[in-house]
């Protein structure tokens, strides 16, 4: 891991936990539909969500 601030820390930590849990909001609205186009929605914006997560998680290796 390179040598970030600990601000820089608490931002990635409030980041992904912001992504974690608008990931689980998403795919539980997803689960919740009834409209195709609507749960593709949500799934989608599960998955974007998720690779955000993902993504800012690279920082911390």
């Amino acid at each position: 891991m390179a040598n970030i601030s600990m601000l820089d820390l608490q931002n990635l930590r409030h980041l992904i936990g912001g992504f974690d849990t608008t990931h689980c909001k998403m795919q539980a609205y997803a689960d919740q539909a009834t409209d195709p186009a609507l749960k593709k929605f949500f799934q989608q914006s599960a998955q974007s969500a998720m690779d955000s997560k993902q993504k800012l998680m690279q920082f911390l290796k």
